[in-house]
């Protein structure tokens, strides 16, 4: 946050980012929380077409209200309950283990389906639950969604063993009372 008030109204780059945080492997996610959850008006590439990837410009230092944030505590809930407080990339839920690191949990994120860059709202159509780790690697190259027909050939195609996983983690995921052990 320093750094950017010191740099108010600049560009600012990545790496200088990074070396004012001492060097912090997690400096983009400190961006993110100053923007989403402090309301800073940092804008990346995604907001502004002057902007090219890996910079960044703090206007100013008035923070906006969370009412006037782009997406609203409702929507948020909304989509997170639609897609089951799962990330839609992965599938790992709120409060599983995070697998790049084993002392925090999965956090869950509102990501565009279409990106803001491309023309994509903060409407609940256009968002869906994701991870910070997905969220981080996506950077508006994500792929879609494999379709329904696509993604019941894959598991048609797939060892007896798998499906019977698939079956399994659905399972639990929906809270049914079926069982593909044997």
């Amino acid at each position: 946050m320093e750094y950017f008030l010191q740099n108010l109204g600049k560009i600012v780059e990545s790496k200088d980012i990074q070396g004012a945080s001492g060097g912090a492997v997690e400096w983009a996610r400190r961006v993110r929380e100053l923007r989403n959850e402090d309301g800073y008006q940092i804008l990346s590439h995604k907001d502004r077409a002057n902007l090219k990837p890996n910079q960044y410009l703090m206007e100013t230092s008035k923070r906006l209200p969370s009412f006037a944030r782009n997406i609203s505590k409702e929507t948020r809930a909304r989509v997170l309950e639609r897609n089951g407080f799962t990330c839609q990339m992965c599938g790992l839920a709120a409060g599983d283990h995070d697998p790049f690191n084993a002392s925090r949990t999965v956090r869950l994120t509102m990501g565009h389906i279409i990106d803001k860059s491309k023309g994509g709202s903060d409407t609940a159509e256009n968002l869906r639950a994701v991870c910070t780790n997905c969220n981080e690697g996506l950077q508006n190259t994500s792929l879609p969604k494999p379709d329904r027909i696509h993604l019941l050939s894959q598991i048609r195609r797939a060892t007896i063993d798998d499906q019977k996983a698939v079956l399994d983690w659905l399972a639990e995921k929906f809270n049914l009372e079926i069982s593909a052990k044997d």
